[in-house]
């Protein structure tokens, strides 16, 4: 694996070296846009509004538009801003993990400790694991802020970035219904959720689509016919609550059972 970031971690007066990866991977086929009539690949060019000539990298700023003009930022303006966060990590407070909404959960990346930085990583890896918390921080990583907790993963540490509470968007515009239920299907309700709660095993869910997915290309490049077998659509709305919670209570005992 190739480190996306190099710096530390700053947990009290201590500074922990680290190098930080990816720890996800899409599971999504890799497909490229091709122009229907010969099947050539489409590829999109940097090129400039006013000439429509093409622009070499080279060549590209980056900008900010300020009353009406653009004033152009270069790699010292990005290190001038927030210098002290640009290569540590520094841990501001330490908090239950569950304390923290699901909403705003985004990327995960592994945190690997660089030399003379083992001893610091596996004191605070063994910390937060006896305290069962969660460190909270921001830093810098290609000139953005970003806003993270750091944990225990098994035996390694991990930064899992979250969103600031600004980038989250407001709710009040949808049709959301009122909050009243009646209270018997609220009881069958919480009686289904009950008789199909278990402990969260994430290897039970695979990416199938992909998969199924690749076995048509493969049928298609073989020439062999496809036969399209279409899923259920979903009815339009539950006509009697009641009768469908029962129907399913009795469809979920039977598959325990």
């Amino acid at each position: 694996m190739k480190s996306i970031w190099n710096g530390a971690i700053g947990f009290g007066l201590v500074n922990i070296p680290v190098k930080m990866y990816s720890a996800t991977e899409s599971s999504t086929l890799d497909l490229d846009m091709l122009d229907k009539s010969d099947l050539s690949n489409i590829r999109f060019k940097r090129v400039n509004e006013k000439t429509g000539k093409e622009v070499e990298w080279d060549n590209i700023v980056k900008g900010y538009k300020l009353n009406d003009r653009y004033i152009v930022l270069d790699e010292e303006d990005f290190e001038a801003a927030s210098p002290e966060k640009s290569k540590v990590f520094s841990i501001q407070q330490f908090v239950d993990e569950d304390e923290i909404d699901s909403v705003y959960f985004e990327a995960p990346y592994f945190l690997e400790p660089q030399k003379n930085g083992e001893n610091a990583y596996s004191l605070l890896l063994q910390a937060l694991k006896k305290t069962r918390k969660v460190g909270v921080g921001t830093f810098i990583m290609r000139n953005k802020e970003i806003l993270g907790i750091v944990k225990p993963y098994h035996d390694v540490l991990i930064i899992n970035k979250i969103r600031f509470p600004e980038e989250l968007r407001e709710y009040e515009e949808l049709n959301i219904p009122p909050k009243k239920v009646k209270p018997n299907e609220l009881k069958m309700a919480v009686a289904l959720i009950d008789l199909n709660s278990e402990t969260f095993d994430g290897e039970q869910y695979k990416d199938t689509y992909s998969a199924d997915l690749l076995k048509i290309i493969k049928q298609k490049a073989k020439g062999q016919k496809l036969k399209v077998a279409k899923g259920a659509e979903p009815t339009d709305r539950t006509i009697d609550l009641m009768e469908k919670l029962k129907a399913s209570l009795e469809k979920s005992k039977k598959n325990i059972s």
